[in-house]
């Protein structure tokens, strides 16, 4: 099989079907083969209904958090390569395609996305974005590392890569916690740019406690 695309949800029917819709369409472009994984963590609406109508294998995971969820998928997943992606439409599923490309044309072993230089209008509030300033920056000196994103939640990579990486975060983390194992490994890495899009649905970020979090995690992760 050639790819998996993982999507984490709880309570995400306003938008889940849209997605899958995307995603859908463009795995079939893609050709090769391919599988959608949805890890749902306890919703109480028709998410995981939706989703299996629209073809998708939905995976119970009833612990609570973002980074257990995509390592829950991690482990499930058939495909060579794994894209990943929210399920509130803010990502571009459409993007996939491209960047499969990329991973042959340019022998890469991981892509990351920016979403925070062609950022759609209401898409992200200025305390956001701030957040997001702060914490790319902070990565960026902790690790040396260069990228304009370090949140971003739009990853394709091979999937052979994952036993070289050590992912300690079961939260919000393991989105910069993914990226910072990737470019440490000395992996072939590049971070491409995105629209990003606003959601559909409830928003389930905690500003400032995920916000404090992520900051904290870097310099754990920095002197571990």
């Amino acid at each position: 099989m050639r790819i998996t695309v993982i999507i984490p949800t709880m309570n995400e029917e306003e938008s889940i079907g849209l997605v899958l819709d995307e995603v859908n369409e463009t795995l079939a472009k893609i050709g090769g083969g391919g599988e959608v994984l949805i890890v749902d963590t306890n919703s109480k609406d028709r998410t995981r209904e939706i989703a299996r109508e629209k073809g998708a294998r939905v995976i119970d995971e009833p612990q609570r958090g973002y980074g257990r969820a995509y390592k829950t998928g991690f482990k499930k997943a058939k495909g060579e390569l794994i894209a990943t992606l929210d399920a509130d439409m803010t990502y571009p599923a459409r993007d996939i395609e491209k960047f499969v490309q990329a991973i042959e044309k340019y022998k890469l072993d991981f892509i990351t996305t920016d979403r925070l230089s062609e950022m759609e209008e209401g898409a992200m509030n200025s305390t956001h974005r701030l957040g997001n300033w702060v914490l790319v920056t902070t990565m960026n000196i902790l690790f040396n590392m260069k990228l304009k994103d370090s949140q971003s939640g739009m990853w394709v990579f091979k999937r052979n890569i994952l036993k070289k990486l050590k992912l300690t975060s079961d939260g919000m983390p393991l989105s910069e916690e993914i990226k910072i194992e990737a470019w440490r490994r000395g992996l072939r890495c590049r971070e491409f740019k995105i629209r990003y899009r606003p959601r559909v649905g409830e928003v389930k970020l905690n500003t400032w406690k995920d916000g404090f979090r992520n900051l904290f995690f870097l310099f754990k992760k920095r002197l571990g």
